[in-house]
């Protein structure tokens, strides 16, 4: 029997550092929406002191089984209230650091997961 690697036809994050992503090679220096099913937009949001409950609300209206969610250069979590239109929609939500939040959309996209990145830059 012959073993051989999956390959994933979603986006990949390949690449990260203090200002910037880097998906499928191509440079970002904005906060981004990154999707394993194509969507790949700037995100207004720059800072966590910037997020308001509107933002988690266009997440809501995506259709995704899983956010990860990329708090910046530390974990932070958005107040609970600001997920219930996740909630609603039965939609997960994983807060953790930018860094964290890039490696973990990889691996479950390269799972054929229909993931979001909710990336932070600063």
């Amino acid at each position: 029997m012959k073993f051989q690697a999956d390959k994933s036809d979603a986006q990949t994050i390949t690449g990260y550092g203090q200002g910037w992503i880097a998906v499928d090679k191509l440079h970002h220096e904005t906060s981004m929406l990154v999707g394993s099913r194509g969507l790949l937009q700037p995100w207004s949001p720059v800072r966590f002191e910037d997020l308001t409950a509107t933002d988690f609300e266009e997440l809501a209206k995506l259709d995704v089984e899983v956010i990860i969610f990329g708090s910046g250069s530390r974990n932070r979590f958005p107040p609970p209230a600001w997920l219930k239109p996740l909630m609603e929609k039965r939609i997960g939500l994983e807060a953790m650091d930018t860094a964290s939040a890039c490696r973990t959309y990889n691996v479950l996209a390269g799972e054929g997961r229909n993931v979001l990145a909710a990336l932070l830059q600063a």
